[in-house]
């Protein structure tokens, strides 16, 4: 996903950094909200599905032009 940093990208792959990232950022729709409450829910010790999270964060991430194409890792 892209940061605020140009050239810089970030691969988030854990509830918190999600929402450390989620925080970020400055366009926040209904796909943001659904993904940050789905983050704290995780975070405050809920049984919520990674997947869902996972899918909602993307989502977020494409409503607000922050996902970049998927690359393979060498």
């Amino acid at each position: 996903m892209k940061t605020e940093l140009t050239g810089v990208s970030y691969g988030c792959n854990n509830v918190r950094g999600a929402a450390e990232q989620l925080l970020k950022w400055t366009k926040r729709g209904p796909k943001w909200h659904r993904a940050s409450a789905l983050c704290l829910s995780a975070l405050e010790g809920e049984e919520v599905d990674p997947k869902e999270i996972r899918q909602a964060f993307e989502a977020a991430a494409k409503e607000a032009k922050m996902l970049l194409p998927h690359r393979k890792v060498r």
